[in-house]
């Protein structure tokens, strides 16, 4: 006999068709959207300023992501006619009630990213579910002592 699906999480409040809340819970999941919103939580940044407080992140991915933020409401886009042009970036009333929730998130990881880090090293020790070999340990050597060094 079957065995009855347990069903639990968040999901069950949502509409059945519930297609658009993971595409809003994909843009605010998103790497690039957490450090943005979080950057911006100080107030308004010019672009060169927002891209320069965020290590890593390439002029195209930023470009990207701030349209997508403007086009969700949750940022805006301000220019200048100033010589040379101004434009700077702010977060909506939207955009600030998400916030809390990103520095959150941001914080959370600051915390923990060193026992994740052990976590994954573990892991390249023992795989999912089973418990690596020393030969699987160093896929150069057959010898099992130079694995384990």
């Amino acid at each position: 006999m079957a065995r009855a699906k347990t069903i639990s999480g968040p999901c069950q409040a949502w509409p059945e068709e519930s297609t658009f809340i993971r595409e809003v819970l994909d843009r605010i999941g998103e790497k690039w959207t957490v450090l943005i919103i979080s950057t911006l939580g100080s107030g308004p940044l010019r672009y060169s300023d927002l891209q320069a407080s965020i290590p890593g992140i390439s002029q195209r991915m930023l470009t990207v992501t701030l349209k997508a933020l403007e086009r969700d409401g949750l940022v805006t886009r301000t220019a200048y006619a100033e010589v040379p042009p101004r434009v700077e970036y702010a977060l909506t009333t939207l955009g600030r009630s998400l916030l809390e929730a990103v520095m959150t998130l941001a914080g959370w990881a600051a915390s923990h990213h060193e026992d994740v880090a052990a976590s994954r090293r573990a892991h390249e020790l023992t795989g999912v579910g089973r418990e690596k070999t020393a030969a699987d340990r160093s896929p150069h050597s057959s010898d099992p002592s130079a694995a384990l060094g």
